[in-house]
């Protein structure tokens, strides 16, 4: 019971032990008695009434505590689905998160053997004979996998007593190729990491120096009258070099043609030996020329053959017919003999004539 309802009670009875005071008092008077029943009996409908609002009361609470124990019900069981969906997507999420973390841990692994291996290149760059060394390897790998093994040869001795580091065989013109391979790297990264004007001037004047007398070098040791062709390729493995030699080099490129040697990189000698593979076979193609025109003519002899042979079955196939119309005559002839045989009747007079027919007739009939 709360504490509203107590409060109204005891206010109730109060008011009721207050008003029976009051009766009994003035029972001097004569209806005091009748007065005291009737709030006798409103006393008795009052708690009768405390009573039924007391009931009400308890029934409300219980219903009130049932409503709130369902509402405390469905919020726990909804908290518990979330909870429990909150808890999936959160393993999920963590399982995600694990997969990724493996992946950044093979990565990193990765990055680390990468960084290992640019700091070995960067070692192999910073000494000149493996540098060297390198860029031989290099033109090794794109020589072989663009033409046939029959078609160079690396460190081959001239015969000036010079080594070169390839050589490609062409025949005349314009005959053998030799290709050199160069690295003017030092002066390229004074050049790139000049901190200003007057160091720039330096390392642009060295690296002018260094291509040009690479170029000298190669016209004067693998261009070889009689033995070489007129040119030779000089090979640089690095295209950024490259790039910066023909943005910003131009002179030192138009020398490099005056002295008859082709500056490559690893892009441009692959389309150019590309061109000598079309080469290459085109003069293969030009050696088999004779065995290909034997064959031809001895093709053209057996077709020959085979024109004859045709011809002697179309006449056979024309013998053939003129004998079918031969055999078609004589089984007309039968068949028309035939019917006079089946024509003829006993006992008719010209039943002779008809089976033994003049010989005018008779010659007409085999005709």
């Amino acid at each position: 019971m709360s504490e509203t309802l107590i409060t109204i009670i005891v206010a109730l009875a109060a008011a009721a032990i207050g008003a029976l005071l009051v009766f009994l008092l003035r029972g001097r008077q004569g209806g005091a008695e009748e007065q005291v029943a009737a709030l006798a009996r409103q006393q008795t409908e009052l708690m009768g009434r405390i009573a039924a609002m007391a009931e009400t009361q308890t029934q409300t609470r219980v219903e009130l505590t049932q409503t709130l124990n369902e509402r405390l019900e469905n919020v726990s069981q909804r908290m518990g689905q979330s909870l429990e969906a909150n808890a999936q997507k959160t393993a999920e999420t963590l399982g995600t998160l694990t997969t990724r973390l493996s992946v950044i841990d093979e990565a990193q692994k990765n990055i680390t053997q990468l960084s290992g291996q640019v700091v070995g290149l960067q070692d192999i760059l910073a000494n000149r004979q493996a540098r060297g060394a390198f860029g031989e390897v290099q033109l090794q790998d794109i020589v072989t996998n663009a033409l046939p093994p029959s078609a160079y040869a690396f460190q081959a001795t001239l015969g000036n007593g010079k080594r070169a580091d390839c050589l490609i065989h062409l025949p005349n013109p314009p005959g053998s190729i030799v290709i050199d391979a160069k690295f003017a790297l030092d002066a390229y990264h004074a050049l790139r990491n000049a901190k200003d004007e007057t160091e720039r001037t330096v390392a642009a004047r060295q690296f002018r120096t260094d291509i040009s007398k690479h170029v000298a070098d190669i016209a004067e040791r693998y261009i070889v009258p009689g033995e070489t062709a007129e040119s030779a390729l000089m090979f640089m493995p690095s295209e950024a070099v490259y790039a910066e030699l023909h943005a910003n080099f131009g002179d030192v490129v138009t020398k490099s043609y005056q002295a008859r040697v082709w500056i490559v990189s690893p892009t441009t000698l692959m389309a150019t030996l590309n061109t000598v593979r079309a080469v290459l076979k085109d003069v293969e193609m030009r050696k088999q020329a004779g065995v290909i025109q034997k064959y031809v003519g001895l093709l053209m002899e057996d077709v020959g053959r085979l024109n004859g042979r045709v011809g002697n079955l179309q006449r056979h196939f024309e013998q053939a017919e003129k004998d079918i119309v031969e055999i078609t005559k004589s089984t007309d002839a039968i068949s028309r003999r035939g019917e006079k045989i089946r024509e003829v009747e006993v006992g008719d007079d010209g039943a002779a004539d008809a089976l033994d027919p003049p010989a005018a007739k008779r010659d007409l009939l085999t005709g």
